[in-house]
């Protein structure tokens, strides 16, 4: 867990968001205006006492008119061609927030020095957890998710699917969804976010 927090503390995801926040002259409440996001909220991310999920840190992105790249690049890094070793990925475990419903899953960049990209490629490890609607989000763009290993259920609208080693999946982001690992054990899936500009 104590690796999990220093790697969070490298990528500085709160710290991005409260100098963008900051460069645009917005109040905490204009940005929780802007987000539906609560104050209390954006501020424990800023203060990076929780770990956003990927479809809050969208809401945000698109709030403050940046990509969602911004929150996983390294300052000044120019290059056109990231290599991410293995053992070099980012991890990121969601924090338990009062609001938000229990974390299931965990995520790694795999593409973080990489500036000014469309997409944003990651590595999801989910876990088994007791579906709830609340586990649903939406956000503006298209997702892909290619399932390796494991079995995941994938909550889209009101339809449910079941997804097994090999299967992938393709959709609209704005429409209500949401996974959940079917069993425990590892179930892991590569996601690629398209977010519209």
């Amino acid at each position: 867990m104590n690796n999990i927090r220093e790697e969070v503390k490298e990528l500085q995801i709160g710290l991005k968001v409260r100098r963008l926040r900051q460069h645009k002259r917005l109040t905490l409440q204009a940005l929780s205006d802007a987000t539906g996001l609560s104050k209390p909220l954006l501020s424990q991310i800023e203060n990076d006492q929780v770990i956003p999920p990927l479809a809050t840190l969208l809401r945000i992105s698109k709030a403050l008119n940046v990509g969602l790249h911004t929150f996983f690049e390294e300052e000044g890094d120019t290059d056109k061609c990231v290599l991410v070793r293995a053992d070099q990925r980012r991890q990121l475990r969601r924090r338990h927030a009062s609001e938000q419903p229990i974390p299931s899953y965990i995520y790694h960049s795999l593409a973080y020095g990489l500036r000014h990209k469309h997409m944003e490629p990651f590595l999801v490890e989910f876990e088994a957890a007791e579906w709830t609607e609340e586990m649903k989000v939406r956000h503006e763009g298209e997702e892909f998710l290619f399932l390796l290993e494991g079995e995941l259920e994938l909550h889209f609208g009101e339809r449910v699917l079941i997804m097994k080693p090999g299967d992938s999946v393709y959709y609209d982001s704005s429409e209500p969804h949401g996974y959940v690992a079917r069993a425990p054990g590892r179930t892991q899936a590569v996601a690629v976010l398209y977010s519209h500009d």
